[in-house]
C-alpha cells in the first residue's frame, strides 16, 4: 500500500451501514482504524431488551460486534471511553431541556459534540493516528469551488437522507469527513452485504436511537412533579404527571375524559409547571423563532430575506418559507415565515433550512408563532 494513502478512522457500530462504509473504503484503497465509542456505564436503570442503540446495556454486544468486523477487515479497532463526556454533554442536556419545558434532539447534539468531536480528540490523544473520519450516514459532502465552504448535501436516498441529524456540523468537521454512503440506496447496502458474505449483518435489526420515550423517566430519579393541566383559556382539566413526560401535539396519555374533540399538547410552561392543551387547530403556527445557528453553506447570516425549505423535525416533510435574520450582539435570531401554517412546532427542536439538497444551516426552535 502507498505509504502516503491517507488513513481514515471509521466508525463502528456493528451495524450494516458502518460495516459496508468501511468495506468500500478499504477496496478504495484506503488504510483504516476502527472507532467505537464506549459511553454506557451502567448507572442508569435501563432494561436490556436484547436490541442494539447508541445508549444503553446492550452496549457490549455492539462492540462485540464491531470487534468483529474489524477482524474480517483485518484492521485496527478501538473503544474509545467517552461515558463521562456523554453524561455530560448528552444526559445533562437533556434532562435540562425537558425540566424547561422543551423537547431536545440529542442526536444532532451527539453527533457534533461526541461522535465527531470529543471521540475523535481522545483517539488522537490516544495517540491514534487518522487522517479523515467516516461514518455510514446516508448524507453528502462537496466542496463548493465558488466560495471554498464544504456543504452538507442530502443523500440521494431521501427517504434514509440524515442530513437532518448533521446540520451542526462545523466546517472543519466537514472538511475531515466522508460518507461513503450518501450516494447509495439502504437496499443496495444490504445488497453489497449480503454479496460479500455478511447476510447477519444484512438482516440485523435496525439500531434505535437514544432510548425509548417509555424509560426517560428514570433520567429524572424520580423528579417530576405534578401540576395542572389547563386548557388555552387557563381552565383548569386535570393533573399531569411532570412535564417531562409530555410534549407539544402530544395526543395519548393526558388522562383527560369527557372532551367531545380530542385535545392535544399545545404549550409547556416550566415556569408555572402548567400543560396547556387545546384542539388539533391550535397545533398549527405560521412562523418560528429559532437561535444558535450554524451556517454551512453561507459564510455567515444573510443580509436579506432568503426562500427556503425548512425541516422541522426529521420525520417532518420540508416546507417552503422564507428566512431572515436579525443579528444582534453576534447573536443570530432566525425567523421563518411558513407558506403555509406548520403543525407541532417544537421548542428545543432542531429546524434545518434547505437550499435543493444543501443544508444551509441548522438552529434550535425557540418559540412558534400561532396561526392567523
Amino acid at each position: 500500500m502507498n505509504p502516503d494513502t491517507p488513513t481514515v478512522a471509521i466508525g463502528l457500530s456493528g451495524g450494516v451501514d458502518s460495516s459496508v462504509a468501511a468495506h468500500l473504503l478499504q477496496r478504495q484503497g484506503y488504510k483504516l482504524i476502527g472507532l467505537t465509542m464506549q459511553i454506557w456505564d451502567g448507572s442508569i436503570p435501563l432494561p436490556d431488551e436484547g436490541l442494539s442503540g447508541c445508549f444503553g446495556p446492550g452496549e457490549a454486544r455492539d462492540i462485540a460486534a464491531a470487534q468483529s468486523l474489524a477482524r474480517r477487515l483485518d484492521i485496527p479497532h478501538h473503544v474509545i471511553p467517552l461515558s463521562g463526556e456523554y453524561t455530560g454533554e448528552i444526559l445533562s442536556y437533556f434532562r435540562k431541556e425537558y425540566q424547561a419545558g422543551r423537547t431536545p434532539n440529542p442526536c444532532v447534539r451527539c453527533n457534533r459534540k461526541m461522535k465527531f468531536g470529543l471521540l475523535l480528540q481522545r483517539a488522537k490523544a490516544l495517540g491514534i493516528a487518522f487522517d479523515l473520519f467516516a461514518t455510514g450516514h446516508y448524507a453528502r459532502i462537496e466542496k463548493d469551488p465558488r466560495t471554498e465552504r464544504f456543504v452538507l448535501l442530502r443523500a440521494a436516498d431521501h427517504q434514509k437522507d440524515q442530513s437532518y441529524f448533521l446540520a451542526h456540523l462545523e466546517q472543519e468537521q466537514l472538511a475531515h469527513t466522508l460518507f461513503p454512503l450518501g450516494h447509495m440506496r439502504k437496499d443496495e447496502v444490504k445488497q453489497v452485504a449480503r454479496d460479500i458474505g455478511w447476510t447477519e449483518i444484512a438482516d440485523k435489526q435496525e439500531s434505535q436511537n437514544f432510548i425509548e420515550s417509555k424509560s426517560y423517566d428514570v433520567l429524572f430519579d424520580g423528579n417530576a412533579a405534578p401540576g395542572p393541566i389547563v386548557d388555552l383559556a387557563g381552565h383548569a382539566l386535570g393533573q399531569h404527571q411532570g412535564i417531562i413526560r409530555y410534549t407539544v401535539g402530544q395526543r395519548k396519555g393526558l388522562g383527560l375524559g369527557g372532551a367531545k374533540d380530542p385535545l392535544y399538547v399545545v404549550r409547556l410552561d416550566a415556569c408555572t409547571n402548567t400543560v396547556v392543551v387545546g384542539h388539533h387547530k391550535d397545533l398549527f403556527s405560521s412562523s418560528l423563532l429559532a437561535r444558535h445557528a450554524n451556517w454551512i453553506a453561507l459564510a455567515s447570516a444573510p443580509h436579506t430575506p432568503l426562500r427556503v425549505h425548512a425541516k422541522i423535525r426529521q420525520q417532518h416533510h420540508e416546507a417552503p418559507a422564507t428566512l431572515s435574520v436579525t443579528t444582534t450582539a453576534g447573536s443570530d435570531l432566525l425567523r421563518l415565515d411558513f407558506d403555509e401554517p406548520q403543525m407541532a412546532i417544537t421548542p428545543g427542536q432542531t429546524v434545518v433550512c434547505y437550499d435543493g439538497d444543501r443544508v444551509l444551516c441548522g438552529a434550535t426552535i425557540e418559540l412558534p408563532t400561532p396561526a392567523a
